[in-house]
């Protein structure tokens, strides 16, 4: 047997799953995405044991210690509260809001989408022309317009981006339907009898999830970045919650006293919305089965 055949032998011996991690774990930029959210997540669960100081804790004789103070390694705010502190416990509510947006925005998707693309004539143009409704505003105006009638906090900021960014998903999930259900399982699945709802969702669906799963993931980057807008605009997390992006918000009349106060929560931020860009491409070429895995 050649070398190419032991290649080809073997690549047809591993599970897709297997093939999958294979080629995200040649990824080298998408590793570096995995570290940084495994990080930030443990850190936000371990809060209690991770954090030296209490968020909440006010020290009106040291404000504005700049980082490095001593106890206060990324220094104080202008209430002597610790920084390092509050950003651990902020990143629960701000990884928290991607997590449950994302979940609220792709579970109306996906069941809209495969519905649409199944069935098509007028179920289907009555699906879309909803999405073109909402893809008619812009989305984070229409976030702000949503919450300045509901008024602000996290669970509505999590409730209204969730309900704003479901169109996507539905376009995506409706386009993969319509290719998949002209195919030869689902001909058969429908020949032996299974009702339109077992078709939709046991044979159509799970094969929509890949591309649904990328897409989920560079969606919480965008939810996180959402709410920490929000936020900074007092229609998000109120004070004294600590949330990155009201962090940012209570920074800025220290910006030029304070640098740190600014800079630490943006870093945060940014490396949060970096990481999850980074492992969203690299699940999409691991779940691209047109992506060659190699040896």
């Amino acid at each position: 047997m050649t070398e190419q055949q032991m290649a080809e032998s073997y690549e047809l011996s591993i599970s897709p799953s297997h093939r999958a991690w294979q080629q995200f774990s040649r990824n080298r930029l998408a590793m570096v995405g995995l570290v940084i959210i495994l990080v930030l997540w443990g850190a936000t669960l371990l809060a209690d044991h991770v954090a030296l100081h209490d968020p909440y804790e006010m020290d009106l004789e040291n404000p504005l210690l700049p980082v490095g103070s001593y106890g206060h390694w990324l220094g104080t705010d202008n209430f002597g509260r610790d920084v390092f502190s509050r950003i651990v416990w902020g990143g629960r509510a701000s990884l928290s809001v991607g997590i449950v947006v994302v979940g609220i925005s792709a579970t109306i998707g996906l069941i809209l989408g495969v519905i649409s693309g199944y069935y098509g004539g007028w179920v289907d143009t009555l699906v879309m022309r909803i999405t073109d409704l909402f893809f008619a505003f812009p989305f984070f105006i229409l976030a702000i317009g949503v919450i300045a009638a509901l008024g602000p906090g996290l669970r509505n900021v999590m409730l209204v981006l969730g309900l704003v960014t479901w169109p996507e998903y539905a376009r995506m999930v409706r386009a993969k339907t319509l290719a998949l259900r002209e195919e030869p399982f689902v001909e058969s699945a429908r020949a032996a009898g299974a009702s339109d709802m077992r078709i939709m969702f046991y044979h159509v669906l799970p094969n929509c999830l890949g591309p649904v799963i990328v897409m989920a993931t560079l969606g919480m980057a965008n939810a996180i970045l959402a709410a920490a807008g929000l936020s900074f605009l007092g229609m998000g997390v109120q004070p004294p919650e600590p949330e990155w992006g009201s962090m940012l918000n209570e920074a800025r009349m220290y910006m030029r006293t304070a640098p740190h106060l600014i800079v630490v929560p943006g870093l945060v931020i940014m490396l949060a919305v970096l990481g999850l860009n980074f492992l969203g491409d690299g699940l999409r070429d691991a779940l691209d089965p047109r992506m060659p895995t190699g040896r």
